[in-house]
């Protein structure tokens, strides 16, 4: 065999254990799998997984978080990026099976809001709530040194004014130290009426400006299914999900609601909802942490309404959106 091919194939072989080293750590360090699991998720050795992962810990991949890049996910993250116009997009390797990949999400979200915390061009962050941003903001180390303030861009209350399990403004202040405001009010209100003398009061409307005017907005996107974390935690109730699926809704994004091209549904739902409009933040830097094989539908609702400005997604969920765009071209 000529040298230069020899050398050649030795290259490849590298860049791809390289490749094979970030995922495994991916997998070891943020997803909890044995490195028995590891081998056998990524159809290796053993040995071959013991010799990856500590091929991570020793060329400084592994860190608090994990640093490294994988092709395949650079390469969905420009065609994302290209595809809906996103200024950032971030795909984590796929180790979690679960139908909402929370073990993927929750880590890179939490990166993701750490590097807010030590951006000085960032005063303001308005933050979502729902499973997956619960899962980010877990994942955020304690911090007491932060000039951020967060702010909640929706209402958190259920229908019964019962506290929302997945509201992260509570923790995020107890995690970081930072300021965060909240708003005290339900998801959405009984009538167009109620609305109104809430508005009414002044606290509330100062927080929501100060959410209309926050530096990035980052947030979950939900869906209309019946195991949808709107349902499930009572924020609405079945007629109102229905009314919104009549009018073409398929994914939600704050409290604004997303035909599968991305027109937004207006119902009576829409004049309820306590929280940002659409109008509040289009233009905004918007950032999306959401995946699930079975939200391709709901993501790309909300993609197509072109709000987002980033993404952060899991592998799987990033080829279900890729192969769905491509069918409809």
């Amino acid at each position: 065999m000529p040298q230069n091919v020899h050398t050649a194939k030795n290259a490849t072989s590298a860049s791809d254990d390289s490749g094979l080293a970030v995922r495994a750590a991916w997998m070891y360090y943020a997803g909890g799998l044995t490195q028995a699991e590891v081998a056998e998720k990524l159809g290796l050795s053993k040995l071959k997984a013991h010799r990856l992962i500590t091929r991570a810990n020793r060329e400084g991949i592994v860190k608090v978080f994990i640093d490294g890049d994988v092709a395949e996910c650079i390469q969905l993250e420009e065609s994302l990026s290209s595809r809906y116009g996103l200024t950032y997009c971030e795909v984590v390797p796929d180790f979690d099976n679960d139908e909402l990949p929370l073990k993927a999400l929750g880590p890179a979200g939490g990166q993701y809001l750490r590097r807010l915390l030590n951006d000085s061009s960032v005063s303001s962050v308005g933050v979502g709530h729902g499973r997956t941003m619960a899962a980010c903001v877990e994942n955020i180390p304690r911090i007491r040194d932060t000039d951020v303030q967060f702010v909640s861009l929706l209402g958190g209350f259920s229908r019964k004014f019962s506290a929302n399990p997945y509201d992260v403004m509570h923790l995020l202040a107890e995690r970081t130290g930072a300021q965060a405001y909240v708003l005290p009010v339900p998801f959405a209100t009984d009538t167009i009426e109620d609305k109104e003398v809430l508005m009414g009061q002044r606290g509330l409307r100062e927080v929501m400006e100060m959410a209309r005017n926050t530096s990035v907005k980052i947030a979950g996107i939900g869906s209309v299914q019946s195991n949808s974390t709107l349902l499930t935690t009572e924020m609405v109730d079945e007629i109102d999900v229905k009314t919104v699926k009549e009018g073409g809704g398929v994914g939600e994004l704050v409290g604004n609601f997303f035909a599968k091209d991305g027109t937004p549904v207006n119902t009576s739902l829409t004049k309820r909802t306590m929280g940002l409009s659409v109008e509040d933040i289009r233009g905004s830097q918007v950032i999306a942490v959401a995946g699930g094989v079975s939200k391709t539908k709901a993501i790309q609702s909300v993609l197509n309404s072109g709000i987002l400005t980033g993404l952060i997604t899991d592998e799987r969920t990033a080829r279900s959106l890729m192969i769905t765009a491509t069918k409809r071209l």
